[in-house]
């Protein structure tokens, strides 16, 4: 590997207290990163309100997966960012180059805060928005390797896991803590209590609050940020006049940097990403749209799980200081690939066990003919896309999160919903001349066929919500914070790992932009591939294959070709 695995340190000296110095670089690059976490996750919790605000002109079900796409938006756009900020911070340093990221992107989530909707301004409201997660997933992208570079430039050589393992757990503190804004803003909006009023209230107007409040979190960010010092790993390198005059062609022009670059991508953070997203995005989402939990409880939890499960991102950055980086990594995503099903099959039991028991005792098929089925997952479609009898069938069925079988029937079949001895045929909807709606007589038709399968799932024990009595809260806590430990394991030895992977004088550019495919990409596509996947595929367990996929790729490769860092020297010359 270039420079890191190279050159490795022979006598390790003995760890010594960290200084006060060390704690303020670990306390201000923590800190200004946690608001900037805030800031990027605000989105992700409110994507279901946002749906509704900014994409009402779409099928309720196309609404959500495209919240979810511009929500991904954020992370495509990422590994660009790590490209521009990336080569500043390389060529002019550290300090400045993340001051400017935390400015945009705090100025991003402000403007959000105060962005009329569709009902507003109309199509002009989505593309603002995601023109404003671009921005913040550009600003996002320069934010973490000059943080993660920063604090390990900083760090005695033995202690760099313990060390950065603190900027691991900021991207975690910042969902925290954008929950527990969000939470409060609703109970305040309640009259001091979650009511129907103040949940009202909160989807109406109220989500704007924690966007426009972090202009307060952006102006302490900015004068943290002013009184830091450069790291002095740059500081020697730019006085001996070694910095790089070009690091994108060095990081990536050249082959001995390149195949790193690469290896650390599909071995390392394509992995991490997917079982991070998980653990805690996925893990939201699933509670709220498939096992339709409340939303203020369905935070609550996951906050909860995120509070217990936060100190181990520094039990394992500190543990992989002594037994190496690449075993807890390659660990964690092994045992993530071999217990998603069997956790994600729990939790139903344990946040909804009356949809749990209709699933395993009124299974539901739909008789179709495949031509007449369109793609489900399709996040740009309206409701007037969906007019075969297929279509509706499995769009009812799918926003009702009812799992369901298909069975292929002759060309020409009406489609047919088959639940506990009872069956509903669905129908073939007209759409007007213009086919911009549906005709009346087929728009009569749907309801009628909707209201017969609602009536029929309820009737089978299928809830229309999780019943807030029957939500084993801590059985959902413990199954939220097993999978919080595996983001913890993954996450937390990350950062030391992608530092000493790389030669100080590209060292920004090339962590970064692994970093930011594998988590941009990979990561923050999950959501919306996994949607996308239960939406055409019937099942709600099914989205999972996704991650599982992708982190076991991560443990073959990274176990055959990633070698261990944690004793290399990282002031080495190239």
């Amino acid at each position: 590997m270039a420079t890191a695995t190279s050159k490795a340190i022979g006598a390790q000296p003995t760890p010594q207290p960290m200084t006060a110095e060390e704690r303020k670089v670990i306390f201000a690059s923590s800190l200004g990163t946690v608001f900037e976490w805030y800031d990027f996750y605000l989105y992700g919790s409110l994507a279901a309100i946002i749906a509704k605000q900014f994409f009402s002109g779409l099928d309720a079900g196309a609404a959500f997966i495209f919240a979810l796409l511009a929500f991904a938006a954020g992370f495509i756009v990422r590994p660009f960012g790590a490209l521009v900020f990336g080569r500043l911070g390389d060529m002019i340093g550290r300090k400045y180059t993340f001051l400017v990221t935390i400015l945009i992107m705090g100025l991003s989530t402000f403007i959000v805060g105060v962005l009329p909707n569709y009902a507003s301004i109309g199509w002009a409201a989505p593309i603002i928005l995601i023109a404003l997660r671009m921005l913040q997933g550009l600003a996002l992208g320069g934010e973490y390797g000059g943080a993660a570079t920063y604090v390990a430039e900083h760090a005695p050589h033995g202690k760099r896991g313990a060390y950065t393992s603190w900027i691991q757990t900021t991207a975690t503190m910042g969902l925290f803590l954008s929950l527990m804004v969000i939470l409060g803003t609703r109970w305040v909006l309640g009259g001091g209590a979650f009511t129907k009023e103040g949940e009202a209230l909160f989807a109406d107007w109220g989500w704007r609050i924690p966007f426009i409040v972090s202009i307060a979190l952006l102006g302490i960010s900015v004068w943290i940020r002013l009184s830091m010092n450069e790291s002095p790993a740059f500081k020697k390198m730019k006085e001996e006049g070694k910095t790089s005059k070009a690091p994108l062609t060095e990081s990536f022009g050249q082959w001995k940097n390149l195949k790193i670059v690469i290896l650390a991508l599909v071995g390392l953070t394509a992995g991490q990403a997917v079982v991070w997203y998980t653990g805690q995005f996925y893990a939201l989402f699933f509670l709220t749209q498939a096992l339709k939990v409340d939303g203020p409880t369905a935070n609550i939890l996951i906050a909860v799980s995120l509070l217990i499960g936060t100190p181990f991102f520094l039990i394992f950055g500190m543990l992989s200081d002594k037994i190496g980086r690449k075993p807890i990594i390659m660990a964690g995503c092994l045992i993530a690939a071999l217990t998603y099903f069997p956790l994600f099959n729990a939790l139903t039991s344990a946040a909804n066990p009356d949809l749990a028991k209709a699933q395993k005792e009124v299974p539901v098929t739909v008789v179709v003919d495949p031509a007449q089925c369109s793609f489900q997952g399709s996040p740009i479609a309206r409701e007037v896309n969906f007019h075969t009898s297929c279509d509706i069938a499995k769009r009812t069925l799918a926003q009702a999160a009812v799992n369901y079988e298909v069975v292929e029937a002759p060309a020409g079949t009406v489609a047919v919903v088959k639940l506990g001895g009872v069956e509903i045929p669905s129908l073939n909807a007209t759409l007007t001349p213009d086919g911009n709606s549906f005709e009346a007589d087929s728009k009569a038709g749907i309801a009628a066929f909707k209201k017969s399968v609602a009536e029929a799932t309820k009737a089978a024990g299928y809830p229309a919500a999780a019943d807030p009595e029957k939500v084993n809260k801590p059985l959902v806590v413990l199954i939220l914070v097993i999978l919080v430990i595996y983001v913890t394991m993954v996450y937390g030895p990350i950062a030391a790992m992608l530092v000493e992977m790389f030669p100080t004088r590209i060292r920004y550019t090339s962590m970064s932009l692994p970093y930011h495919i594998g988590n941009g990409w990979f990561g923050g596509l999950l959501p919306t591939i996994a949607f996308g996947i239960v939406a055409q595929s019937g099942n709600i367990y099914n989205g999972l294959w996704y991650p599982i996929i992708i982190a076991s790729a991560t443990f073959v490769i990274g176990m055959l070709f990633i070698k261990e860092t944690k004793d290399v020297d990282i002031y080495a010359e190239d």
